[in-house]
């Protein structure tokens, strides 16, 4: 199958997020299962820099074995350091930039003469795709039987602009109506793309049908049960081999399965690492987040007295909110041997709290995918998650700890309910085992997205 991704950012030469580690990883992924694959993504000021390792100006790159990565050129629209805005916002011509980009897009294809059966794009930034597609080159045979599939990473970003520019999209004035990108009295390009597109999707299966609500539906939420049929969630991946116990380079001592008992010289590790008493019996608790309400700090803050009086330990690392970041920093020089918080980014240690910890507390109230809790289980540290979006498709009572009710006592109910089952050596194997064996692959989300696209391509 001959397959296009298009994606604002990916990895190795753009990221502000997870969507890069998705275009990036899934790309290579349907590589390896015998697919014709390109990326085609914006030249930001970035892909020329040394990091990325791009210092060429030819029209692409290569990763993989041989999958070609196009750049759309526009020193005026790209030549920037920020990929969406700088600390006034986000950039006031990002319409214009991003219509520009799903444009030359298409133009791209037709001049390299690669004809894709299915053209995958992801979030707003790409959204415009699908239209031009079936708006500016429907009557043109190149592209007779390419279809498209949208993705949506987070539904709260929409692409929201005044209705005074949709003549900068490029696409005749009647379709800025109800049916198609009005939302509001404004325009609405996520919309668009999901009005044109030939097949929709999430990044979980959960969410995928929270969408079709109000809560998370971010008012969207009745064009995409109108579409239900054409709407699904594929969970995604993670990459095994940054993310892998017996592979990591970081951690104090690599295991796996049949060596489960070193990850006890981790644990101690980790213990010293972040100044903690060694102790191997007493059950240490990670966390590895954006310090934000939405990611269950609201609960948290409130929860955290009452956690630093428990038999545990708990080691924080993650950015966020000021008031977030004042609570912890005093609670930690109040209970320096229950607590260690590392206000800062620092992958060696989130790789430490995967490896070391017993449990993983992931309590957001809103989480499209998640990988966190992904990589814990695959490191054989047990997950505490609310059920929503991606942690409910992958947490459940064989391999972790759920609650359903989004509220401190539920929380602390089932925090307390992991410790008590801590103490069951035998029993805790046992759940350590089942949580290990879990399979969360990138060739397992790219075997599903192959499904899809055999799907799509029969629209």
């Amino acid at each position: 199958m001959k397959i296009l991704l298009a994606a604002s950012e990916a990895v190795p030469f753009a990221k502000t997020g997870g969507l890069a580690d998705v275009a990036g990883a899934l790309t290579l992924a349907l590589e390896k299962l015998g697919n014709e694959v390109i990326l085609v993504m914006p030249r930001y000021k970035i892909v020329t820099s040394d990091k990325s390792q791009v210092t060429s100006r030819k029209p692409y790159s290569i990763i993989g074995k041989n999958i070609k990565v196009y750049f759309i050129e526009n020193d005026a629209y790209f030549n920037r350091d920020g990929l969406y805005g700088d600390k006034a916002g986000d950039y006031p011509d990002n319409l214009e930039r991003f219509s520009y980009f799903s444009k030359q897009t298409l133009a791209l294809v037709k001049k390299i003469k690669f004809k894709p059966d299915i053209i995958h794009v992801h979030d707003w930034q790409a959204a415009l795709i699908p239209a031009y597609l079936k708006l500016l080159y429907k009557n043109d045979p190149f592209y007779k039987k390419t279809r498209t599939l949208i993705t949506i990473h987070n539904l709260g970003y929409q692409g929201l602009f005044p209705k005074e520019e949709f003549p900068k999209v490029g696409i005749d004035p009647s379709y800025f109506d109800m049916e198609h990108f009005e939302f509001y009295g404004r325009l609405n390009i996520l919309k668009g793309g999901l009005v044109f597109s030939d097949m929709i999707n999430t990044v979980s299966d959960t969410y995928s049908k929270e969408i079709q609500a109000s809560k998370f539906g971010f008012g969207l939420e009745g064009l995409l049960e109108r579409r239900k049929k054409d709407l699904s969630g594929i969970i995604n991946g993670i990459d095994y081999q940054i993310w892998s116990p017996q592979e990591d380079a970081f951690i104090a001592k690599k295991f796996s399965l049949k060596s489960i008992e070193d990850k006890n010289v981790n644990k101690a590790d980790l213990q010293k690492h972040c100044g903690l008493p060694i102790k191997k019996d007493t059950p240490l608790i990670g966390i590895v987040s954006r310090l934000a309400e939405p990611k269950g700090f609201d609960i948290i803050a409130e929860l955290m007295e009452k956690f630093c009086a428990l038999d545990l330990q708990l080691v924080i690392l993650g950015t966020g909110n000021a008031e977030y970041h004042e609570l912890l920093s005093n609670l930690a020089k109040k209970y320096p041997k229950v607590l260690s918080v590392n206000l800062r980014f620092d992958d060696p240690l989130a790789h430490k709290i995967y490896a070391g910890s017993d449990i993983f507390l992931m309590p957001s109230k809103y989480e499209p995918c998640g990988l966190g809790q992904m990589i814990s289980l695959h490191y054989g540290t047990i997950p505490v998650v609310f059920k929503t979006g991606g942690l409910a498709d992958t947490v459940n009572s064989s391999n972790g700890f759920v609650f359903d009710q989004y509220s401190k006592d539920a929380f602390l109910s089932v925090v307390v309910e992991a410790l008590n089952a801590f103490k069951n050596k035998k029993a805790w194997k046992t759940l350590v085992s089942k949580a290990m064996l879990g399979n969360y692959s990138w060739e397992t989300s790219a075997k599903k997205y192959i499904k899809l696209y055999e799907r799509c391509s029969k629209k």
